[in-house]
């Protein structure tokens, strides 16, 4: 099973109603959940785990980014796994909480020429694999995380972020 309990929370910004935010949310995050079952073989929970999704600006992000992760400058997403895991591990009935912020979201989607939905599915796939335990410090890890991330989002219709084209 693959169904995720998403909860929606629009802070701030200039976000889409949170029944659009909500539909493009399942949309993405039910993609990159049964490609982790199916092609990863992401073992999944029997009960249907949550996920929080906060929406807001980049001074919220800014002030998280600075009392967690000791960077006192805003960021595009934020991934807080509600457990420790490891790729593969199976996760617990929390997944966590992905925070956007959508002042930069939409400065990079300018900067790189895409559509701010696109970007903003990318990030969300990109946020979803941090809470599996996937990450980007190491080469290796890298490698494997944005080859999931394309992999995904070439399932969603979008093209490789980290290729020529964009997204």
């Amino acid at each position: 099973m693959t169904e995720i309990e998403i909860q929606i929370s629009v802070e701030e910004g200039p976000w889409a109603d949170e029944e659009a935010l909500l539909s493009l949310s399942e949309r993405v995050i039910g993609a990159a959940a049964r490609h982790l079952v199916r092609e990863e073989g992401q073992p999944f929970p029997a009960a249907p785990p949550e996920l929080s999704l906060v929406f807001t600006d980049d001074a919220s992000i800014r002030a998280v980014n600075a009392e967690w992760r000791g960077q006192d400058k805003p960021t595009n997403v934020l991934s807080f796994p509600a457990f420790p895991v490891e790729p593969g591990d199976m996760p617990g009935p929390m997944l966590g909480d992905i925070i956007m912020a959508h002042e930069t979201l939409a400065r990079e989607a300018v900067e790189l020429g895409k559509p701010f939905d696109d970007h903003l599915t990318h990030l969300l796939v990109h946020g979803f694999l941090h809470l599996f335990g996937y990450d980007h410090m190491e080469t290796d890890e890298a490698e494997e995380m944005e080859g999931l991330e394309t992999r995904i989002l070439s399932e969603l219709g979008l093209s490789d972020p980290y290729g020529d084209d964009p997204v």
